[in-house]
């Protein structure tokens, strides 16, 4: 990767969390809280206080921004920002490219944490490969042909979105499943079930029949090689891994099930290093 410095921006729903990445290694961590609730300048003005920051002693040759939203990919632009109300249509990287005069670039932030993982994680050298992110919601990141794969409208892998039982998939497989489902919340019954609890056990047991539903769906749609679980949820894996093999055994094609690999992500501040990981996939 010849040591090519890019800054990696993380655009959360409270804070941004910026770093220069060089190759694989990310240097010091710049985190502000943002104004979401602000006018669209509020928040470009957060944004521009921690790249101005990561740039005062550093020269990168691009930026990567990871976004909670809808990206028109080609042209940087933004749409319906989660978290963000003020955040409805902004041309993020022709603003970016004019104050800072590099490249910049912008895409979901699920499949920044899937592009992440091809060249940072345990993706790299993967033909194919989907990155599925378990947190408050459900995203995933497609990886076909060695290169990321954001659809025409940058919606491709929305698989959360599929109807599932009498809602839809996210609803379920994702760490809100305790609150949407049994009025919980998500954190204790973590702390719980780390204390072994048994009716905090049973519900991480539940939550892996429906997390091999949704591996299932990728693996339908998608056939990948590699299927990569990251996000907050996925460091519950060893309380829900057994309930979401057994039903991602009812796979109807047995070839398959001997072939595909799936891993939890190791890696660290995911959401920075995938951002910044948006530049190399853009040299393909």
């Amino acid at each position: 990767m010849n040591n090519i410095k890019v800054i990696g921006i993380d655009l959360g729903a409270t804070n941004i969390r910026g770093a220069v990445v060089d190759n694989n290694t990310i240097g010091n961590i710049v985190s502000q809280r943002i104004k979401s609730d602000g006018s669209v300048e509020d928040v470009l003005n957060d944004i521009y206080a921690v790249v101005d920051i990561l740039l005062k002693n550093n020269m990168a040759s691009a930026i990567g921004i990871g976004v909670p939203s809808v990206v028109d990919v080609a042209e940087g632009i933004v749409y319906d920002v989660q978290y963000i109300p003020s955040w409805k249509e902004v041309h993020l990287k022709k603003l970016m490219q004019e104050r800072y005069n590099i490249p910049v670039y912008v895409n979901n932030d699920a499949n920044c944490f899937a592009v992440g993982e091809l060249y940072f994680g345990k993706g790299k050298g993967a033909d194919s490969m989907v990155g599925v992110t378990l947190g408050t919601g459900l995203g995933t990141g497609i990886i076909t042909n060695g290169k990321l794969y954001a659809g025409y409208n940058c919606g491709a892998g929305e698989i959360g979105l599929f109807p599932y039982i009498d809602h839809i998939l996210e609803y379920y497989c994702s760490g809100s499943f305790f609150n949407n489902v049994y009025g919980l919340d998500g954190v204790q019954v973590f702390k719980d079930a780390q204390a072994g609890d048994e009716q905090a056990l049973r519900l991480y047991a539940e939550l892996g029949t429906h997390v091999g539903n949704a591996i299932k769906m990728v693996m339908y749609a998608y056939d990948p090689e590699l299927i990569i679980l990251g996000g907050s949820v996925s460091h519950a894996f060893d309380y829900f891994k057994d309930t979401m093999w057994q039903q991602v055994k009812t796979f109807a094609y047995s070839k398959t099930l001997e072939r595909i690999k799936i891993e939890i992500s190791e890696l660290q501040n995911s959401g920075i290093i995938g951002a910044a990981a948006l530049y190399y996939d853009n040299q393909k």
